[in-house]
């Protein structure tokens, strides 16, 4: 019986932290040793897995993004990132910020939406910057770069507007008279970025 009640007690817990995390943004579990369940949009470490919702509540994703690789991956793309961000005149903390948020540095990463590779690029964008294979690494940090730095010179230089832009689209900046869009999803993918923005200026040299 207290198995049970216990039991019951974590599944109204768990509905009512996934309540209250953001509509649009991606929810992770990680379950301690202590066998706690921990829930958030921005996981630290490679133990927490994605959530999604099916109509049987909410289960594992079979995401294509490939979070045990993270530290692997960083450290194998950390010098093109390096390098395009040179020859873009971008920090490269914010690349790898906004490559953090987009595909936890999974080459393979597909999104709901369409968008593949390390900066999930969308076919248009792609095509816009003459990128042919946006599974190609070095190809995809190239045309994410080069876009990035074109939002940001378009925004004056602006890190917040063009983050939102890179997310919802240049238009849906200007539309709303150059400022973040109302859109939920918009505004918590800048705030994330902006979060590991400033923790990999403090951490990369």
């Amino acid at each position: 019986m207290k198995r049970g009640g216990g039991t019951g007690l974590t599944l109204m817990l768990l509905a009512w932290l996934l309540a209250a995390l953001p509509a649009h943004a991606d929810i992770y579990k990680y379950v301690d040793k202590h066998g706690r369940v921990i829930l958030t949009d921005t996981p630290t470490h490679t133990g927490y897995k994605r959530l999604v919702k099916t109509w049987k509540g909410w289960e594992e994703a079979k995401s294509r993004i490939a979070l045990q690789d993270f530290e692997k991956n960083r450290s194998r793309f950390t010098s093109t990132i390096r390098q395009y961000a040179e020859r873009y005149h971008l920090p490269h903390s914010l690349l790898h910020a906004v490559i953090t948020a987009e595909s936890a540095y999974d080459p393979e990463a597909v999104s709901r939406a369409g968008a593949v590779g390390l900066m999930q690029l969308m076919p248009e964008t792609a095509r816009r910057y003459g990128v042919s294979n946006r599974r190609n690494p070095t190809d995809n940090i190239n045309g994410g770069t080069r876009y990035l730095r074109d939002l940001l010179l378009m925004f004056n230089n602006n890190v917040q507007l063009a983050l939102a832009a890179y997310n919802a689209g240049e238009n849906a900046v200007k539309k709303y008279g150059n400022k973040i869009p109302p859109y939920a999803e918009t505004q918590t993918y800048v705030k994330k970025v902006i979060s590991y923005y400033q923790e990999y200026r403090k951490t990369m040299s």
